[in-house]
């Protein structure tokens, strides 16, 4: 149960840190982060961490 909810949530942050970086550098527009230099900083910090997430649930085995 762990592995997926690490996983899950590092999917998620992920994601969120790919739009915040979008917005944040102007592609993504119609936001109040749109163009915002904190955010096109932040997304990709956010990113890494859900990546992190990501491969600590994938290398975590499962109790036998």
């Amino acid at each position: 149960m762990r592995r997926v909810v690490l996983v899950g949530v590092g999917f998620l942050l992920t994601l969120a840190g790919v739009v915040f970086t979008l917005q944040g550098v102007g592609v993504l527009g119609g936001s109040v982060m749109s163009g915002v230099t904190f955010w096109a900083v932040a997304g990709p910090v956010i990113a890494l961490a859900g990546l992190g997430l990501v491969a600590v649930g994938m290398r975590d085995r499962p109790a036998s």
